[in-house]
């Protein structure tokens, strides 16, 4: 058959400028990157960037690198940084949010143009996206995950993170349980224990803040997660009995922080959201103090910092409420779900569905007695490392800089097997 190039050509021409009208328009699906990116401009450019964020995502995930600005600008101020995006709206978010550099590249054949250029060495992912595999192609950089938050979810563990060149994590904890539950993966190897650095903002703003008349108990549950055999998160299941009954006993503020994402998946969840938020607004005040509340910040920390006791479920919330040192309580998922079982959620009190009878007394014997206390704070470290004020962002930027020495190391051991045997 006869090869048409000018129709084909035509129809090209206008798929792509449809195309445009559509992202221009923000007539996408939800969850697909605009596209719109700086590659005419970037295209013959280099730049002067060591360590490259990618982050392929729209802005409904933006919490997961928002968490990680302050450490990013402490590596920028050592190695110069930028962020590495897909879509426009997000570089917009993150540029006016962080103040780090960031890019947006919609072809992969503009970013291979411009690293072939530069001096990039380290490339950095806050989560697992399919489309991480744009960068993770570039056989010049050292490939290293660091997720956004560190729990005994099943992805903490997901074969995914053998894509990467090596994973930080929080803690030996985190270490152990990449190797009891990954095949043909060396955790020992190839896990990089740095802390937590957004803790170190989280705990000097808890030294500062006052404790109030009454405990303040944060309710944080997680999301209904991408597929049912993620679902860990309480809401629909727990959360209006639990904030109903601490309420109602008139013995705790009670501060509910839900995950951004609740009800995208699962109608039920959105629901029950709802009716959380709307039972707090009406509710009336405690007698002294702040009243009751939703936490819609986009920083974890002033509610961190308010509460006395988390009630949470089995996510990355839990491991960083470890190191307040403060009472916890772990729900329980209804559904058929995997747990990465860890010494702290065998410690924890547990609360499944058919114990939410029972979450008042459970609540007041842990702030009482708090009986798990000396175990606790043992295995803070186990988890966390140092959680010295500043120790987990100097851990990171020099794990960091150890990173990119192995890439140094790398490239020059490959160029050297390139050059010809000499002539003897």
């Amino acid at each position: 058959m006869p090869a048409t190039p000018r129709g084909a050509t035509l129809r090209r021409r206008i798929r792509s400028l449809g195309g445009r009208v559509v992202r221009r328009l923000g007539l996408l699906p939800g969850g697909m990157p605009d596209g719109l990116g700086e590659d005419e401009a970037l295209l013959g450019t280099s730049w002067p960037y060591e360590v490259l964020v990618y982050f392929a995502d729209t802005p409904e995930a933006l919490y997961q690198i928002e968490q990680w600005y302050d450490t990013f600008r402490a590596l920028h101020a050592e190695h110069p940084l930028v962020v590495v995006t897909q879509d426009s709206r997000t570089a917009r978010a993150i540029r006016r949010d962080s103040g780090l550099d960031v890019r947006t590249v919609a072809r992969y054949t503009t970013l291979d143009d411009v690293l072939g250029r530069s001096a990039t060495k380290l490339a950095l992912y806050v989560n697992h996206n399919p489309e991480n595999f744009t960068c993770l192609r570039f056989g010049q950089l050292v490939h290293a995950s660091l997720m956004h938050g560190d729990s005994d979810k099943l992805v903490t563990v997901s074969n995914q993170t053998k894509a990467y060149d090596f994973s930080f994590v929080a803690g030996q904890a985190a270490v152990e349980r990449m190797a009891r539950f990954s095949t043909l993966y060396d955790a020992h190897a190839r896990c990089v224990p740095v802390g937590r650095p957004q803790l170190d903002d989280q705990l000097s703003l808890r030294a500062r803040t006052p404790r109030g008349p009454l405990p303040t108990v944060l309710y944080a549950p997680t999301w209904e997660g991408g597929q049912p055999s993620a679902e860990y998160g309480s809401v629909a299941t727990h959360g209006p009995a639990i904030v109903r009954a601490l309420v109602e006993s008139g013995r705790y503020r009670v501060l509910y922080r839900p995950h951004p994402l609740t009800g995208v998946r699962v109608a039920a969840y959105g629901e029950a959201d709802k009716a959380i938020r709307e039972y707090l607004a009406a509710a009336p005040a405690p007698a002294e103090g702040p009243g009751h509340g939703t936490d819609t910040h986009g920083d974890v920390a002033p509610a961190f910092a308010a509460a006395d006791l988390l009630v949470c479920d089995v996510s990355g919330v839990a491991m960083d409420w470890l190191a307040t040192g403060e009472p916890i309580v772990v729900t329980r998922p209804v559904g058929d779900v995997i747990i990465a079982s860890s010494p702290l959620l065998e410690l924890a009190p547990e609360l499944p569905v058919s114990a939410l009878g029972d979450v008042v007394a459970t609540v007041d014997r842990e702030l009482t007695e708090d009986p798990t206390r000396a175990q606790r704070l043992a295995l803070r470290e186990h988890y966390l490392g140092d959680t010295a004020p500043g120790a987990s962002t100097r851990r990171f930027v020099a794990a960091c800089e150890r990173l990119m020495d192995v890439r140094d190391r790398e490239v020059a051991r490959i160029k050297a097997a390139e050059q010809p045997p000499a002539l003897g």
